[in-house]
């Protein structure tokens, strides 16, 4: 192998140190040399440089909302006006709307499509912006948030917002920096060739029911028309429940503000005690005739009770002799004898009857009615 020659046997530790630089203050540029004095870099030194305006803000940056947003309708010049599909209280359907309510009915993650109408094209840029909030005065301070059972099943950055915006790339999902509040936006397209509105698609991804979200607390959502510098052009609300039967549900609720009109209340009446009636037993004669209703007696004593039941066989004899004497039937001998023989028991029970009654009553000290 050949030997290095000297150049090679040069460290980089001896060639850097051979480099030799000029001084700072001697370099200079085409235009002007360095300042030498820093006195002079510092007067010249601007110390708002790194300051941003106020009314510089990025237009990716959405504009703080209030901490109470308003929910009164606001057409505006544009006549803002929203327009659901009429669907019925069929139990089928996943989303209602009650035109008397105001409110939108709608089943778990299944979308709502909301028609958009204006009279005008808004400025270019426009979007639409759809907030939640509480509709009672005493939650309206709070976010209205996802349950943590559907926040968990969910792998979705926003994943904590309510409502969402299907069939667009270009939705986007705010929350605001002040308030904690959460909006998503979706650019205003105007109407195709040959219709008047333009259909944006909302899912609502909680149940009004679920604990640690809405808690069967009723909200509202609130769809607005800003332009791209958060300006509001017109702003429409309606009230929404998200339930597993929202025909069932719209029905119910439309009745009852039918019945709260009218001044009609349900009133459940009380079941009244059953009153006691006296045994009835029907018994139906062979004949064929309608029943007959009987009677049950209590007799106190047995010697009473034969008696009484002679005189009952008795009459029952003689009813059944009446019906043979209608029909023109001949009664035999034999019968005419018994006859005669429980006709004779009947008034000697109802006269031994009627002297034992006064007997008593005579001992008794009490006058007998002749």
């Amino acid at each position: 192998m050949d030997e290095l020659t000297p150049s090679q046997e040069t460290t980089f530790l001896e060639l850097w140190g051979s480099i030799s630089t000029p001084s700072i203050s001697t370099m200079a540029t085409d235009e002007e040399p360095w300042p030498t004095n820093l006195n002079a870099l510092a007067n010249d030194f601007d110390e708002r440089l790194f300051e941003l305006s106020q009314n510089e803000i990025p237009p990716s940056m959405p504009p703080s909302a209030s901490s109470v947003p308003e929910t009164c309708d606001y057409p505006g010049e544009y006549n803002f006006t929203l327009r659901f599909q009429k669907s019925g209280t069929a139990k089928s359907v996943t989303s209602t709307f009650s035109e008397t309510l105001n409110k939108l009915y709608c089943q778990l993650a299944k979308t709502s499509p909301v028609e958009v109408l204006v009279t005008k094209d808004p400025p270019s840029g426009s979007v639409l912006r759809a907030t939640a909030v509480y509709k009672k005065t005493e939650h309206v301070a709070e976010v209205v948030r996802r349950c943590p059972h559907h926040q968990n099943e969910d792998v979705m950055e926003y994943k904590s917002h309510l409502i969402r915006i299907e069939g667009s790339q270009l939705a986007r999902y705010y929350e605001d920096f002040s308030t904690k509040r959460h909006s998503v936006t979706v650019p205003y397209e105007p109407p195709q060739l040959g219709s008047e509105r333009t259909t944006i698609l909302l899912s609502f991804m909680c149940n009004s029911s679920c604990m640690g979200g809405m808690n069967r607390r009723p909200i509202r959502t609130i769809l607005t028309l800003e332009t791209p510098d958060g300006l509001v052009l017109g702003r429409r609300s309606f009230e929404v429940r998200v339930c597993a039967c929202p025909g069932r549900d719209r029905k119910t609720e439309e009745e009852n503000r039918t019945k709260s009109q009218t001044g009609t209340k349900d009133t459940k009446k009380r079941k009244s005690a059953p009153a006691v009636e006296v045994p009835v037993k029907k018994t139906k004669s062979s004949s064929g005739e309608d029943d007959k209703e009987v009677f049950i007696l209590n007799v106190r004593g047995r010697e009473r009770y034969e008696m009484l039941k002679k005189i009952n066989d008795a009459l029952e004899l003689q009813d059944k002799d009446n019906k043979k004497n209608k029909a023109k039937v001949n009664v035999p001998c034999g019968k005419k004898l018994m006859l005669k023989g429980y006709w004779q028991t009947v008034s000697y029970c109802l006269n031994s009857i009627l002297t034992k009654e006064k007997m008593s009553m005579k001992n008794s000290h009490c006058p007998i009615m002749t």
